[in-house]
C-alpha cells in the first residue's frame, strides 16, 4: 500500500502526459514537429505517422496536400508565399520542418495572414512582406470550393484579400485541397466571401446582393470570428486583419459566369475585394482521405470533376 501511494502521482503525470499529445486539436497534435532539433524530415515524419491515428481522414488529406505542395514545389534560395487555413498550416509546418533539419536554405516567405505569421515566427521560418520583394516564386495556399476550370472560392478564413494581394505576384501559385472541396460549378457548396469597408456596410451589402451577375443569391453579413467561416459564432461584425467587414454569398445553384461576377464584384464601390480567384491557378493537389494523391492542372491530370 505505500508502494502503491508513492507511486500513484507518478502514474497520473504520466497518464496527462499521454493525452496531452493527442490533443483533439490537428495543430497541437503536429505541434512537435516544429521543433528546431536537428532532427531530419525524413525522422520527423516517421514520428508524425506514430501521431496520425489521432487525426481524422480529413486531416490527413490535408496533411499530405500540405507536405507534397513543399517536397514538389519548393526549394532553397525562394521567395514563398504562405497561405492561411487548416490545409495550408501543414505547409507552412512542412517548410518548418525542412529549414530546421537543412534540406532548405535560404527561403523568405511572405505569410497571408495574421495567423500564418505567428505560426511561421513560431517555427524560425524568415519573414518578410510585399513591400520588400514583389515577386514571388511560388505560393501554397488552400481554397473551400475547386471547380473543373480551376477556379476558386476563397476567404472562409477571412484573409482573402491579403492571400489574393500575395497570390497574384507568384510566378506559380499551388492550390491544395482535399478532394471534398472539389465541385461541378462555384456557388452552392461553399459561400462566397466578399470583403467590404465597414463605413455603410449595409448599402454595400444590399448593392451587391442586387447584382445581376450574382442574381439569387442570399447576402449575410459575417458576425463573430472572422476564421470561422459563412458559420455564425457571434453577434458583432467579424473583422479582418485589414479592419474591413465580410459579406458571405450564399447560392442555390453554380454562378452562371464566374468571370464576369468577378468583375461586378471588384467594380462595385465599397468593396474591398472578393474570394473568386480567377485565372490565378498553376496547379492543384487533391488528397482523398485514402492517402491518394492526384494533381490537376500543369504538369498534371485534366481536371477529372
Amino acid at each position: 500500500k505505500i508502494l502503491a501511494t508513492m507511486l500513484r502521482p507518478v502514474l497520473v503525470a504520466c497518464v496527462m502526459a499521454s493525452a496531452s499529445a493527442f490533443s483533439t486539436s490537428p495543430f497541437l497534435r503536429f505541434s512537435s514537429l516544429s521543433s528546431s532539433s536537428p532532427v531530419s524530415v525524413k525522422h520527423r515524419a516517421t514520428t508524425s505517422q506514430v501521431r496520425m491515428m489521432a487525426l481524422s481522414g480529413t486531416d490527413l488529406a490535408k496533411q499530405l496536400a500540405g507536405y507534397k505542395s513543399v517536397d514538389d514545389h519548393v526549394t532553397s534560395g525562394m521567395v514563398v508565399g504562405l497561405g492561411t487555413g487548416s490545409t495550408a498550416y501543414f505547409a507552412v509546418e512542412r517548410v518548418g520542418q525542412k529549414l530546421a533539419s537543412g534540406e532548405l536554405k535560404d527561403i523568405i516567405c511572405i505569410p497571408t495572414s495574421e495567423r500564418t505569421r505567428e505560426q511561421a515566427e513560431s517555427l524560425k521560418i524568415p519573414l518578410c512582406t510585399l513591400n520588400e520583394k514583389s515577386i514571388l516564386d511560388v505560393a501554397i495556399d488552400g481554397a473551400d470550393a475547386v471547380d473543373p476550370n480551376l477556379a476558386l472560392v476563397k476567404g472562409g478564413g477571412g484573409a482573402l484579400l491579403r492571400e489574393k494581394m500575395v497570390e497574384v505576384m507568384a510566378k506559380k501559385f499551388v492550390c491544395i485541397v482535399d478532394d471534398s472541396k472539389l465541385c461541378k460549378g462555384l456557388g452552392p457548396s461553399f459561400a462566397l466571401p466578399v470583403e467590404i469597408t465597414p463605413f455603410c456596410h449595409m448599402h454595400t451589402l444590399r448593392t451587391i446582393a442586387g447584382l445581376p451577375e450574382v442574381a439569387g443569391c442570399k447576402a449575410e453579413l459575417r458576425l463573430g470570428n472572422v476564421a470561422t467561416g459563412a458559420k455564425k459564432d457571434g453577434d458583432k461584425p467579424a473583422i479582418t486583419d485589414n479592419g474591413n467587414y465580410i459579406v458571405d454569398l450564399f447560392f442555390e445553384s453554380p454562378i452562371k459566369d464566374v468571370r464576369a461576377a468577378a468583375k461586378a464584384l471588384k467594380n462595385t464601390v465599397g468593396v474591398v475585394d472578393h474570394g473568386l480567384f480567377v485565372d490565378m491557378t498553376y496547379q492543384v493537389i487533391v488528397a482523398g482521405k485514402d492517402g491518394s494523391c492526384r494533381v490537376a492542372g500543369q504538369g498534371g491530370e485534366k481536371p477529372w470533376w
